[in-house]
């Protein structure tokens, strides 16, 4: 059984700490991210593939699913 991602993440800013709750996108990566607060770009920490995954309080909906973050589920071969 498979349930539907979460799609609200809290972000927080490693420069002031400010938190921000954020809808994440299903259809595309967040690579960048501005606070609101301290205007500071995020991007992701090496070995992430997005903002989400980093600074997150839930991982993207791709890694949610258990596929590579930020794929497309490999085509389904019929018989």
């Amino acid at each position: 059984m498979q349930t539907s991602p979460i799609l609200e993440s809290t972000l927080t800013c490693p420069k002031c700490g400010d938190m921000s709750v954020v809808v994440m996108p299903t259809d595309a990566c967040a690579y960048f991210y501005e606070c609101p607060s301290c205007k500071a770009l995020l991007t992701p920490k090496s070995g992430d593939c997005c903002v989400f995954c980093s600074y997150g309080s839930v991982k993207c909906p791709s890694m949610q699913d258990a596929h590579a973050c930020c794929a497309k589920p490999a085509p389904q071969s019929g018989c």
